[in-house]
């Protein structure tokens, strides 16, 4: 869905940049100004396309959480629990001393599919604590 919409954004944006000329309004739009929207457009696509950045991976050792901004290797003896609180949009890790990571690639909005990946992360979890 980003993809589609981060592309629409470019077009929009060039074609507005495109069609900047002098109004009647005495407004004077110069080429830096219609390079300027273009350029607008790609940074709003960027800003969309940041969205598909979260991940997780998960292994016998621990698991790695990548959201939009950095990414972050946990062992599961750090992990306290995987929980999905009611009303949040998306899973966390509980961690130490109160704190919790947000696992953005885990989304309500997946329903099943979000269901099912909780499902298994916790059976890996269970699984490296018994080893």
């Amino acid at each position: 869905m980003a993809i589609p919409i981060a592309v629409v954004l470019v077009l929009v944006f060039a074609l507005v940049g495109t069609l900047l000329t002098n109004s009647p309004t005495g407004v004077i739009f110069s080429v830096s100004d219609q390079i300027a929207m273009g350029f607008l457009g790609v940074l709003l696509a960027a800003g969309v396309m940041l969205l598909t950045r979260p991940r997780l991976r998960a292994d016998s050792d621990g698991l790695e959480v990548r959201n939009i901004i950095g990414t972050h290797r946990y062992s599961w003896p750090v992990v306290q629990s995987v929980s999905f609180p009611d009303g949040s949009a998306w899973a966390r890790l509980e961690l130490p001393e109160d704190e919790y990571v947000p696992i953005m690639a885990i989304q309500a909005a997946d329903g099943e599919q979000a269901i099912k990946a909780m499902r298994d992360l916790r059976e890996l979890r269970r699984q490296s604590q018994d080893a």
